[in-house]
C-alpha cells in the first residue's frame, strides 16, 4: 500500500496525540517506536533517489508526439 505524504503527516500527528495522551509507559514506547519507523521509512521513500534512473537522469515517459 502506498501512502501520499498527507496519510503520512495524519499518521504521525495521530501517534503523538496517542502519545501525549497515555499515561502507560509500555504504550507510550510502543507508539514512539512506530513514530520512529514510520519517519525513517517515510523519510527513505522520499528520497528524490527514487525517482532518478542510475545515471542520475529522470525520465518522464510523456510521449506528446502522438498530438501532432
Amino acid at each position: 500500500m502506498d501512502f501520499t505524504s498527507q496519510d503520512i503527516a495524519v499518521i504521525e500527528q495521530a501517534l503523538q496525540i496517542a502519545i501525549r495522551s497515555q499515561g502507560e509507559t509500555g504504550s507510550i514506547r510502543s507508539y514512539q517506536e512506530v513514530l520512529s519507523k514510520l519517519k525513517t521509512n517515510a523519510a527513505a521513500a522520499m528520497q528524490p533517489s527514487r525517482l532518478l534512473s542510475e545515471d542520475g537522469f529522470r525520465f518522464d515517459y510523456d510521449d506528446s508526439s502522438d498530438l501532432l
